[in-house]
């Protein structure tokens, strides 16, 4: 008999789960048809590479005042008010669709558009799951909030595709759809009241998240750790290369290449979420970093496409859990007064291990080849995960996740060690 995870017992995060996969789907089947969309009017790569800009050029812009409107208004309430604008801006682009699709501008305008919604909404959607779930379930609640990710970026553009051959429109239409259930189905969600009164005003309230991850050292070690290893040993930007001069395969080879990393991470969210993890959540952190940076050692010298495979998988795999970790550690490590601006700053920082990990693949490949290049970044990963317990020995030292608990912006509890009787409830 298949029972559910513990996680999804609980109605409030069920609703959000059903909430993240609905608009994740609907999402990537957009991105499908906007990307062709998009190529078939000037036959040129820079205009997808200018859609890509467009969105992602709000979300350091935006950062920080996003984070503070998550920390002061109901944070269901905010998710609710993006789903039903990403609603308006598919329609918007179904107008466009309807009218022959043939100028460049309005898909770069709305772009800009979903990117700032993306920006101001994802503090506070990145903040409910902690927020609504019970600390002993946070662990799997965030793995199942990543699977669904996963099952989003896999199923979303197969699906998208195969609407979009049928007919254009059909894509924005069921996006609508997604986008507005992804919110009604959050309408009965419990509200905690925002910690408005917790703050003090003005611009020092602002960069409250900014100070607190300076002063937290698991959260920075965590945050810091993540970047550096998908900047250097992340190698997804240069598979086409691989697929075509290396392994010697085609599209269809490239597309399982760039699958198995998301099959990969979708094994070791199922896992986690049915088996959270456990003890010594520090070392497990360091030893999976290591982990990807061997795999992509291993995928960098493969000339045999299946190995290539296997080491891309291994890495999604690794990766999942050490994006549990870092996203749980910070959850429970930042009181829920600040979660919305501490969200908002790793969001950032994630971002941009993304974006400036393309490009530093990119470029070192140009300069010492595309082999040096993944084989140098897998052993520089490796480094980094030997290095980090002397640097954050603090997060080095985490045991049980959930023993974590935050003491105030300027430190964290020893973990597995009880709040002293003097130490005060941080404010929600």
């Amino acid at each position: 008999m298949i029972t559910l995870p513990p996680a999804l017992l609980h109605l409030d995060f069920r609703r959000l789960w059903i909430s993240m996969l609905c608009s994740g789907l609907a999402m990537q089947m957009a991105q499908v048809a906007i990307g062709w969309q998009v190529y078939t009017i000037h036959h040129s790569a820079f205009d997808l590479g200018l859609i890509g800009l467009a969105e992602f050029v709000p979300v350091p812009i935006l950062a920080l005042p996003a984070g503070h409107l998550a920390d002061h208004l109901p944070r269901v309430t905010v998710v609710i008010v993006w789903g039903f604008c990403d609603a308006a801006v598919m329609g918007l682009l179904l107008l466009v669709t309807l009218h022959g699709a043939h100028q460049l501008w309005p898909f770069v305008a709305l772009a800009a558009l979903t990117g700032t919604l993306a920006a101001v909404g994802n503090p506070a959607g990145r903040s409910l799951t902690p927020e609504i779930v019970p600390t002993d379930l946070l662990t799997g609640a965030i793995a199942l909030r990543s699977i669904g990710g996963q099952v989003s970026t896999i199923g979303g553009p197969a699906l998208g595709g195969l609407l979009f051959a049928i007919r254009p429109e059909v894509v924005y239409v069921t996006g609508i759809v997604l986008l507005v259930v992804s919110s009604l189905v959050l309408l009965p969600v419990t509200r905690p009241e925002a910690a408005i009164h917790s703050d003090t005003p003005g611009m020092e309230a602002v960069f409250a998240g900014i100070r607190f991850i300076r002063g937290t050292p698991i959260i920075l070690g965590a945050i810091t750790l993540d970047l550096f290893a998908v900047l250097f040993g992340g190698a997804v930007a240069l598979l086409p290369l691989f697929a075509k001069s290396i392994l010697h395969t085609g599209p269809f080879g490239l597309g399982v290449l760039r699958s198995m990393v998301a099959v990969g991470a979708l094994l070791a969210g199922i896992r986690i979420a049915r088996k959270p993890i456990g003890g010594r959540a520090g070392r497990t952190l360091l030893v999976v970093v290591g982990a990807f940076g061997v795999s992509m050692v291993v995928f960098g010298l493969s000339h045999w496409f299946w190995l290539s495979a296997l080491a891309l998988a291994v890495s999604g795999f690794v990766d999942m859990f050490s994006m549990n970790i870092r996203q749980t550690t910070v959850a429970l490590a930042t009181p829920n007064r600040l979660l919305g601006r501490v969200n908002a700053v790793e969001g950032v920082f994630i971002g941009a291990s993304n974006e400036l990990g393309a490009f530093e693949s990119g470029a070192a490949a140009a300069l010492l080849g595309a082999v040096p290049a993944v084989v140098a970044g897998g052993a520089l990963t490796i480094a980094l995960a030997l290095v980090w317990s002397r640097v954050f020995p603090q997060l080095a030292d985490v045991d049980r996740l959930e023993d974590i608990s935050p003491a105030g912006p300027r430190e964290v509890l020893p973990v597995g060690r009880p709040r002293p009787a003097s130490s005060p409830e941080p404010a929600d």
